[in-house]
């Protein structure tokens, strides 16, 4: 990274440099695409399946999530190609739509979580002095209490809705958030294109939306990836604890604690469910070792 009076972004638009068309851009993507190994291939085809079928998740599934379509606990095959649960739903359908509300409220709490912890990382890098000292030493606080278990002191005390699930489980995460941003960004805040920032008068959200998050997005994407899977395993947990998306939506941790039963008779459908949770999981740490190799600059 040059050490220029503006940034790379700025000083390539600031030469005239054309800026890439949308076309050229996929084609550098696709390019970048067809070097990836076979694990990240496998990893963007699984994530890429788990996304139809949440959106599609309607039109995929032959019922609906809450509808009583057979006896409790019916064999696979025939008209219920997975079987049925303890209540007699659909147990394919029950999978579909958990794609759509696990993976969804976990996205959402990830978003949340990361505008939360990397806007306040930001500020805490830019300004420094005690308002760096007074949010680095609340997150510390945050940070030592075992996040599961403070989610669910907390679940417990104000009510397991989905709002509620979000807004707690971002909260906590956050502080991780914070910790990343805050710490790549103190190493761009020294550079010299930020301080000619601050002396054209530029504004703090101009800072840091034009010349610092520009510069720390890699480990920031890949941090996305992995803050991800573990918001997602998070929130089965708390499902299967009972403190999580409350039935009858789907949810695949509820489904793993609904049909734990079946497994002394040696039926494995409780194993769907927790094979989807670890099929996504183990796809986007694939895809997020890509990407943290392709962006470190690393060769074969």
């Amino acid at each position: 990274m040059s050490e220029s009076a503006h940034s790379p972004q700025s000083a390539l638009v600031a030469a005239g440099q054309p800026q890439i068309s949308r076309r050229g851009r996929a084609a550098r993507i696709w390019r970048v695409l067809r070097k990836a190994p076979p694990t990240a291939w496998f990893g963007l085809v699984v994530i890429g399946v788990y996304l139809f079928a949440a959106v599609f998740a309607p039109l995929l599934a032959p019922y609906s999530e809450t509808e009583l379509v057979g006896g409790a606990f019916e064999p696979w095959g025939g008209q219920f190609l997975l079987g049925t649960d303890q209540l007699g739903r659909d147990m394919l359908s029950r999978l579909i739509y958990g794609a759509r509300n696990t993976v969804g409220i976990a996205f959402l709490t990830t978003m949340l979580s990361f505008l939360l912890g990397g806007a306040l990382g930001l500020v805490a890098a830019i300004s420094g002095g005690w308002l760096d000292q007074v949010l680095g030493r609340s997150v510390d606080v945050l940070m030592s209490i075992p996040q599961l278990i403070f989610a669910l002191v907390l679940l417990s005390i104000v009510g397991s809705s989905v709002v509620n699930l979000i807004v707690i489980i971002a909260v906590l995460d956050s502080t991780r958030v914070f910790r990343l941003s805050r710490s790549v960004a103190q190493g761009v805040v020294v550079m010299d294109y930020v301080e000619a920032a601050r002396l054209r008068g530029e504004k703090l959200p101009w800072i840091m939306r034009r010349e610092i998050l520009p510069n720390i997005m890699p480990p920031l994407v890949a941090e996305f990836g992995l803050r991800f899977c573990f918001v997602f395993l998070t929130i089965s947990a708390l499902s299967f604890l009972g403190l999580g998306i409350q039935p009858p939506t789907a949810d695949w941790g509820s489904m793993v604690r609904d049909n734990a039963a079946l497994i002394t008779y040696g039926d494995v459908t409780p194993l769907l469910p927790a094979g989807a949770i670890a099929l996504l999981t183990v796809a986007v740490n694939f895809v997020v070792d890509w990407f943290l190799h392709k962006t470190s600059g690393l060769r074969e």
